[in-house]
């Protein structure tokens, strides 16, 4: 049978996008791969926000150059951000790509797909030029695995109207572009339908989100999907604390199937820098937002995004940075040396050396993971409930999950296999040992349901006395 491999670099929202060509193309009738040598189809969903992920996905090409050399039938084509930017000399510059899909080109892919399925054979035989390949390594997306099912991404919106300094968002998304409600509202109905036990509402700028007919709100958008029967748990990523108002914050407080998690980017504490961003607001507007979560939602993780070296940075700017974290100690933070990003108005700005942005990246992680350390140290002893991911990438022995607060948790699978997973996704957890990147624990109870009762789980190896 003829079939996709779809690689994924960057955000929840390519990993939405990802979904969206994976369900275009099995209603073509491929199978999703997770072998790139064995696809008839590769698809690389490119990010350019980091320079790093912009010379991956060009590695990546050179990579493939091998499957095309092989077996010149593969059709190798790159979509999302990257091919958004540089489209109009990627095609030129890799000229043994099949295609090249902007972020506004996702239908376009989706056709794409099924004009080309009946030039696949459905007997795929491999030719042996693709045998004797090195293994091509990576990672593939939209996999059907026994857990694919239980978590789903929904997108609110597309690109972004702000314009911050460093980003390159809005030129390679777009502007704001938010979806009617009730077509949120199906695919998030489909999702629960397929066994979704929880729903991730994505945005770039999530909070922003107004209903085009309506002029509903996020604070609507979120009570109406909480309102979906089935429904066991919701979350939102990403937003910014230009929108964050009251309204939402009492909004979160008041829906108790919402993750307790809130992920608010600051990106700096000196207001220089930030008005440099064009963050649009000041240090103290950040601190009144916080105090406003936290009079509604208080026993929450809050976690954010962070960026060092961002040109015209002083030691004093960077102080200022420290001085915010230490006092609201975050759950978690995404943290960056500044990249200087093509198109942007910080790009051509004088850079801060890169040794020193190394320096404080060092300096910013210590102070971060002292208020990781201790949100992970407070579940100490407590049974936690953790949807699973899978098997642990590093112990396939053990169990990744990951709390409602966004916490990664590990522990031995022992008796429990798939198919009791399948049905009862949710894991109970006593937690044993906390570190920086998360907790490990023993599996004490399953549940179908996150507020449903959880059916024991004996960890102790059953010994089969008729076999002895």
């Amino acid at each position: 049978m003829a079939s996709i491999y779809i690689e994924t670099f960057g955000c929840q929202m390519n990993e939405a996008d990802s979904q969206y060509v994976a369900d275009r193309a099995t209603a073509a009738g491929y199978a999703i791969t997770g072998n790139p040598a064995e696809a008839s189809v590769v698809v690389l969903n490119t990010c350019t926000v980091r320079d790093n992920a912009e010379r991956r996905a060009y590695g990546r090409m050179a990579h493939f150059k091998a499957l095309k050399t092989a077996d010149p039938s593969v059709k190798l084509i790159v979509c999302g951000c990257l091919a958004e930017q540089d489209k109009d000399t990627m095609q030129a510059g890799v000229p043994y790509l099949d295609g090249v899909f902007g972020t506004r080109d996702l239908a376009r892919l989706g056709d794409a797909l099924a004009a080309w399925r009946p030039s696949f054979d459905d007997d795929l035989s491999l030719a042996d030029e693709r045998l004797l390949l090195e293994p091509l390594g990576g990672h593939a997306d939209c996999v059907g695995d026994a857990y694919a099912h239980v978590r789903a991404f929904v997108n609110v919106q597309r690109g972004c109207s702000y314009y911050c300094s460093y980003c390159i968002v809005p030129h390679v998304r777009g502007r704001f572009d938010n979806r009617p409600l009730d077509e949120i509202l199906a695919e998030c109905r489909a999702a629960i339908g397929r066994g979704a036990r929880e729903l991730t509402l994505v945005g770039q700028t999530v909070n922003a989100y107004r209903e085009p007919a309506s002029g509903a709100d996020f604070s609507d958008l979120l009570e109406a999907v909480h309102a979906l029967d089935g429904l066991d748990r919701l979350t939102f990523l990403t937003s910014h604390p230009k929108d964050y108002t009251a309204k939402l914050a009492a909004t979160m407080g008041a829906l108790p199937r919402l993750n307790p998690r809130f992920h608010l980017p600051v990106q700096s504490g000196s207001d220089p820098i930030l008005r440099r961003m064009n963050r649009k607001y000041a240090v103290a507007d950040y601190r009144a937002k916080i105090a406003a979560f936290r009079a509604y939602c208080p026993d929450w993780a809050l976690t954010t995004d962070l960026i060092v070296a961002f040109p015209g940075e002083s030691e004093d700017d960077f102080t200022a940075t420290l001085a915010l974290c230490d006092e609201i100690g975050f759950a978690q933070a995404f943290m960056f040396v500044y990249s200087p990003r093509r198109g942007t108005p910080a790009a051509l700005w004088e850079q801060v050396p890169a040794g020193v942005g190394g320096e404080r990246l060092r300096r910013l992680a210590a102070t971060i993971d002292r208020g990781v350390r201790d949100w992970h140290a407070a579940k100490l002893g407590r049974t936690v409930r953790a949807l699973v991911v899978g098997p642990s990438r590093k112990d396939r022995s053990k169990l990744a999950a990951k709390t409602t607060d966004n916490v990664t948790v590990i522990a031995p699978a022992g008796p429990l296999g798939e198919a009791q997973l399948r049905t009862r996704p949710w894991l109970d957890v006593r937690v044993g040992e906390a570190f920086t990147w998360g907790c490990t624990g023993e599996v004490v109870g399953i549940a179908e349901r996150y507020a449903g009762v959880a059916q024991a789980v004996d960890a102790r190896p059953v010994i089969d006395l008729i076999a002895g």
